[in-house]
């Protein structure tokens, strides 16, 4: 409120000057006015004179008038001026007087007309010079109002605009999630409060944001964690299965006779049972793991130059159920990490053995820099609405709620991650006649 008094306070004062200044210029237009009835007195007076000196008009040069006369005889010859104009080119007579509205007074001797006095101005100078004044005082008037217009435009720039558009940009980076830089303001200026209302909430912002990645850091932690930590009991689990399956098939062949050979069998199935259920949830605990790891930015590769017969190798030590069929691979050498290249190929045969369970078709091409290796079996595939969306993490499809296969949206994610960390790739497509995944490998 103090500034907006102080910018009225201003404007006030700059046209109170304006108005001093109009008057100072037009202050003698009163006068000015009566100007002409003080020549016509004043031309009288130089009449009176010059009858009286009519011998000698050179004691005129003692007197002063304020306007430029001359004194013509009758036979229009110049008898006596006081003007410094050079009337040698000029004719003045009683006529171009009239023509030019000059006032004049006939001169006499007795009831003799002896000659003319005529003033060398029409009687509208005074007029004039009010009119210039006028003209010059409106100008120095507007001209200080304009000034202080452009001024106070100024300072509404400065003090009003500027920091409006400070505010504008700094939401919009706000915007953008940039709030580490400052709002830039003066605390001067009418809205320095207002500004400084801004950033304080930038600052909550920054301290909230940090809060918040804090929470999502540790709750991968701990996730990582509890991944990390179920693995033993699962490992211990599958172990246990794997040693009573063991011990069960040795009852069986000894014929034990406290317990039945169907017994075993029923025993042997739990086991089996087990040992299942314990591969599906260290499969999902080794998933959940890596997908935290990838979040947490740990998720390493480390790439060495492998024989193209490693991948053979990969293939047959994840084809459980003997269901891939291979074609020759070319003789090159691969730029991959072996064990991250097993968890890829993994995840595809597994997600194949799952959705599909069908033959696995596998064949090799080379490309420019890169072996292209297809992964193609023969079950429903997947529409081709969905066919980007099934690399994204924890995507099942629309009908997975339809089904009984268990998952967590994981395999194809993490086997595309991986496959992008090798400098290479996964691409996924389906004619409805099975779902195709080609690895692009590349070359060392």
């Amino acid at each position: 409120m103090k500034s907006y008094i102080k910018i009225v306070a201003v404007v006030a004062l700059v046209y109170l000057i304006g108005v001093i200044l109009l008057i100072i210029f037009t202050g003698n237009l009163t006068s000015r006015n009566n100007g002409t009835k003080g020549e016509v007195s004043a031309l009288n007076d130089i009449a009176k004179t010059a009858e009286s000196n009519q011998a000698d008009l050179s004691v005129m040069d003692a007197y002063s008038y304020g306007f430029d006369y001359v004194i013509v005889d009758m036979t229009q010859d110049i008898l006596y001026t006081n003007s410094s104009r050079d009337l040698s080119k000029e004719k003045i007579t009683v006529e171009t007087a009239i023509q030019n509205r000059y006032p004049y007074i006939y001169l006499k001797s007795g009831d003799k007309i002896w000659g003319c006095l005529i003033e060398l101005d029409d009687g509208l100078s005074s007029v004039r010079r009010i009119r210039n004044r006028f003209i010059v005082g409106i100008s120095l008037a507007g001209l200080v109002i304009i000034l202080a217009m452009a001024g106070f435009g100024l300072y509404i720039n400065q003090n009003v605009i500027a920091p409006f558009r400070n505010m504008k940009d700094f939401a919009g980076k706000v915007a953008q999630g940039n709030l580490d830089e400052p709002l830039a303001m003066d605390k001067g200026n009418m809205f320095g409060s207002f500004s400084e209302s801004f950033d304080i909430m930038r600052e909550e912002l920054a301290q909230s944001r940090k809060r918040e990645l804090e929470l999502q850091k540790k709750e991968r932690e701990l996730v990582a964690s509890l991944s990390h930590d179920l693995k033993t009991p699962v490992t211990g689990i599958k172990l246990t299965a794997e040693l009573m399956q063991m011990r069960l098939s040795v009852k069986k062949e000894q014929e034990n006779k406290f317990i039945s050979s169907e017994e075993i069998d029923v025993l042997s199935t739990d086991a089996e049972g087990i040992r299942q259920k314990a591969e599906q949830i260290d499969a999902l605990v080794s998933d959940l793991f890596a997908s935290t790891l990838d979040d947490l930015g740990e998720f390493k590769v480390t790439v060495n130059d492998e024989d193209s017969s490693v991948i053979t190798s990969l293939v047959e030590s994840y084809d459980n159920k003997k269901l891939v069929t291979t074609e020759e691979i070319p003789k090159v050498v691969l730029s991959i990490d072996k064990n991250r290249m097993g968890q890829v190929i993994g995840n595809i045969i597994s997600n194949s053995y799952k959705y599909a369970d069908t033959r696995i078709d596998i064949s090799y091409r080379l490309s420019e820099g890169y072996l292209e290796m297809e992964i193609k079996d023969q079950g429903p595939g997947v529409p081709s609405e969905e066919l980007d969306l099934i690399t994204n993490k924890f995507y099942r499809g629309k009908n997975w709620q339809d089904t009984d296969k268990d998952g967590n949206g994981l395999g194809l994610y993490i086997a595309k991650t991986l496959m992008q960390k090798m400098n290479g790739d996964l691409v996924a497509e389906s004619d409805g006649d099975g779902l195709s995944v080609t690895l692009i490998i590349p070359l060392s």
